[in-house]
């Protein structure tokens, strides 16, 4: 066996001496066994796992679950939870004890994190509250607000495969329950590391001298989320179908339509109830094909007039429409769709009793359609783009809607400082129960708002690699020799944002602005291997948008082939 060899097999010990799972310690106790014997296999898979750490950074940790520090478990969440506490008690003003919220999901072993955290937070002399039941993320952010605390921590991987899950941070205070961002990430990360340097997860102090919230922290959050859009008149007859899929939003969603005085909807039975193993679905999420098939099946049979979804954690919405123009006769709106009948919502209530108050904002992340930047200049309203992220979005100057093109919308402001996927469901039903009330459906309603602002149209490009590096040649080959057009179209502009100035936020990023008024953006992806590409046009109809977005994404492609 090799130096290395031998080194990683130490290394795998020393994380086995501190593992207090039974489940992850016999996994890595069988592991090492087998690589100790010399099996080329589960020498590989350990390298894999003690190669490096999960990092942490401003979406906190994410990752598949099994032993390791390179994966998701109470070793790297102890650790994780310590140097948390450890920021949080740096920065405390003297004599004050940080307040620290913590919620967790219906996916494997997020309670057990949890309460793991709690308990090391209590140890640290924190106080630290417990959420008193699994819940969607949106109300941790609204608890870490609601409760005057320091800040939270809510156990999900969203809508990861089933056997990921993750740790996502928010602070408080002048952060108004925001998600992190720099430097506290990298602050956050110095002292996890220092834990970890220890390397000794059973010394952590633990202390089960925490709370556990009561349940008016929960009727709280269901009674503003049912005041964004209290049901109109006429809308006893709204036929619509929801799913959780296979989430945690249903109980609360279902209390909040409730109060609301929606009309109960048909849900996918098969998808409503908390399931880590997502046994319906290859991917938990609503923007994958197939993903909300189950749902379509019912509102064809049924006969209704919209649905819904939520991811499992229930902090992003998407919803399906009527379209005979296409195959199964259902279709779902895309982010940016969703996000311009929001946002064109945000403007009017905005406005309806005159001029917005000054500094009243609509903002999106900078992938997102350009037409919410149109609707709030017809409205009279500032307009933000940030770089991709609630983070980046949530902390926008005198917003009053924000969203990205993912599925993510905050519609309530003064409670939420986050994507909320089941206010965005309510505000959207006041939407859909509206138009109803005049004959009209949600495919009307984007018609209106293109009679305004014109009509938009968005596609993109997804270039998935097995090696990372072939996206970081192409960005510095598009740097190096920029195109001049795509296609037959030429290009009017480019931005780097690597090297933005003034008000553009920076980032690994390169903006396109054509001559035809269209856009193109180039970007690594942040979460998975893959370089994607976002283009946006307007015109001065819906198929004439449609057809230059089909032309420049034929162009994208071509240029991309021979770049890569």
């Amino acid at each position: 066996m090799s130096g290395q060899e031998a080194a990683l097999l130490t290394q795998a010990r020393a994380w086995l001496r501190q593992d207090p799972d039974p489940e992850t310690r016999d996994e890595l106790a069988g592991l090492i066994t087998r690589a100790g014997s010399g099996d080329e296999a589960a020498l590989t898979d350990l390298a894999d796992r003690f190669r490096t750490r999960l990092a942490f950074g401003t979406a906190g940790l994410r990752g598949e679950l099994a032993a390791g520090s390179n994966r998701m478990n109470r070793v790297l969440v102890a650790q994780a939870a310590a140097g948390f506490a450890a920021y949080l008690s740096e920065k405390a003003a003297p004599g004050t004890v940080p307040t620290v919220v913590i919620g967790y999901d219906g996916r494997k072993n997020s309670r057990v994190f949890a309460k793991d955290s709690a308990e090391i937070f209590a140890g640290a002399g924190l106080r630290a509250v417990l959420l008193p039941r699994l819940l969607p993320t949106p109300v941790l952010a609204f608890a870490v607000r609601h409760l005057g605390a320091d800040a939270g921590v809510m156990v999900t991987a969203s809508h990861n495969p089933p056997n990921d899950n993750g740790y996502k941070v928010y602070l408080g205070g002048a952060d108004q329950g925001s998600q992190i961002v720099s430097p506290a990430d990298a602050e956050i990360a110095a002292h996890i590391q220092r834990v970890a340097d220890r390397g000794d997860a059973g010394s952590i102090p633990r202390s089960d001298a925490y709370e556990t919230a009561g349940e008016d922290v929960v009727d709280a959050y269901v009674a503003a989320t049912a005041a964004v859009a209290p049901a109109p008149v006429g809308t006893a007859g709204l036929r619509w179908v929801y799913t959780a899929m296979h989430g945690v939003g249903w109980e609360t969603f279902s209390r909040i339509i409730g109060e609301a005085g929606y009309p109960a909807p048909w849900t996918v039975g098969e998808q409503r109830d908390p399931d880590p193993t997502f046994r319906t679905v290859s991917f938990p999420n609503p923007e994958e094909p197939g993903a909300m098939d189950l749902a379509f099946a019912k509102a064809r049979t049924l006969g209704a007039e919209l649905v819904i979804a939520n991811d499992p954690d229930a902090d992003r919405l998407a919803v399906g429409i009527p379209d005979e123009s296409v195959e199964g006769g259902w279709r779902r709106l895309t982010g940016n769709e969703v996000g311009l009948l929001l946002g064109w919502r945000a403007a009017r209530a905005a406005t309806a009793d005159g001029p917005a108050a000054p500094g009243t904002s609509l903002a999106c992340s900078l992938v997102s359609s350009p037409a919410l930047g149109a609707v709030a200049r017809h409205y009279g309203l500032d307009f933000h783009e940030t770089l991709t992220g609630f983070k980046w979005i949530s902390r926008a100057p005198g917003i009053a809607f924000g969203y990205e093109e993912a599925l993510g919308y905050l519609v309530n402001p003064d409670t939420v400082r986050d994507k909320d996927g089941i206010s965005a469901a309510v505000a959207l039903l006041g939407l859909a129960a509206e138009a109803r009330s005049r004959e009209a459906t949600l495919a009307d309603l984007l018609e209106e708002v293109a009679a305004e602002v014109g009509h938009f149209a968005s596609g993109q490009v997804s270039i998935r690699v097995e090696d990372v590096s072939v996206i970081g040649r192409i960005m510095a080959a598009l740097r190096q020799d920029p195109p001049a057009a795509f296609g037959a179209t030429a290009i009017s502009a480019t931005e780097d944002l690597l090297v933005a100035g003034g008000d553009a936020p920076a980032g690994d990023v390169l903006r396109y602005r054509l001559a035809d008024g269209s856009r193109v953006i180039v970007r690594p992806s942040g979460t998975e291997p893959k370089l994607k590409v976002y283009i946006d046009a307007r015109a001065d109809s819906a198929d004439a948008a449609r057809a230059a977005v089909a032309g420049l994404d034929a162009a994208i492609r071509e240029l991309l082939a021979r770049r890569g």
